[in-house]
């Protein structure tokens, strides 16, 4: 394996696989943000995004991306969903879409809202060739809530974790805050630190930040935009390749943890 080829593991270490931005609403109902419904309730929502970025990790090689999401929550706590996303074959070898599977439990015991999530993450036809490795791989999480702060703990329980091999164990914890400031205008903070587990595989822990505006509008409509930032224990991030020669000859790199700003415009059905 050469050293290009390793840096796709690298970032591969960085990925949430966690719902991404659009499935964050239902995720944040499941950990107690919101109260369950009186009868069981079912949205949809689309947005169209200027990237996509995930745990501060650009996974669209900086162009838009289409995503879509399906969630059912059921008055008893109970909830499920599905979400998808256009990602770049330059990020994920042979593959445009992520696709996500979720469900769990939440609930709330005086101001503390608490949940417990599965996370299947899916990635038709990827495949890392260096290694034989498929993406596919799970999570549980666990959340807590407190007004409008949040913590969560992802952790993979899948024997590899989106490229990397013998990675079970990975964790993921979230840190944040939603707060409401007036006219609208929701203040999103988030802080995040990842540990991949396994042998030599610590080279690839990272941490990564957020600040962002969402702006709620009429008839389910919102628009947001967010400073996202990620840093690894190595620099291996900043020039992340596949390690396969384009038509050219050359290898498409890049530094997908770099500073970048993501603009989104949502609908909620």
């Amino acid at each position: 394996m050469t050293y290009h080829q390793t840096c796709a593991h690298a970032c591969a270490a960085l990925y949430l696989g966690l719902c991404a931005q659009a499935a964050s609403a239902a995720e944040s109902a499941a950990a107690g943000d919101a109260p369950a419904p009186a009868v069981p309730a079912v949205t949809a929502n689309i947005t169209l995004a200027s990237q996509y970025v995930s745990r501060g990790i650009r996974q669209t090689w900086d162009k838009p991306a289409l995503q879509g999401g399906l969630d059912y929550v059921h008055p008893s706590g109970l909830s499920a969903g599905t979400w998808a996303s256009a990602i770049s074959d330059k990020f994920v070898e042979s593959a445009t879409v992520e696709w996500d599977i979720y469900g769990g439990y939440s609930g709330a015991v005086g101001g503390v809202g608490y949940s417990a999530m599965l996370y299947v993450y899916r990635y038709p036809n990827a495949i890392y060739r260096a290694t034989g490795t498929r993406y596919h791989y799970n999570e549980v999480s666990l959340g807590l809530t407190y007004r409008a702060l949040y913590a969560k703990y992802n952790r993979t329980i899948s024997r590899d974790f989106f490229g990397i091999p013998d990675a079970r164990g990975t964790g993921y914890l979230d840190l944040g805050a939603n707060v409401e400031v007036g006219g609208g205008h929701t203040l999103n903070l988030h802080y995040g630190d990842g540990r991949v587990a396994g042998a030599g595989n610590h080279i690839w822990d990272w941490k990564d930040g957020k600040v962002g505006l969402t702006k709620a509008l009429e008839d389910g409509w919102s628009i947001s935009g967010a400073y996202t930032r990620a840093k690894g224990a190595t620099n291996a991030y900043d020039i992340y390749t596949l390690g396969i020669p384009n038509r050219s000859g050359a290898f498409d790199i890049s530094n997908v943890a770099r500073g970048t700003v993501v603009l989104s415009l949502t609908k909620v059905f």
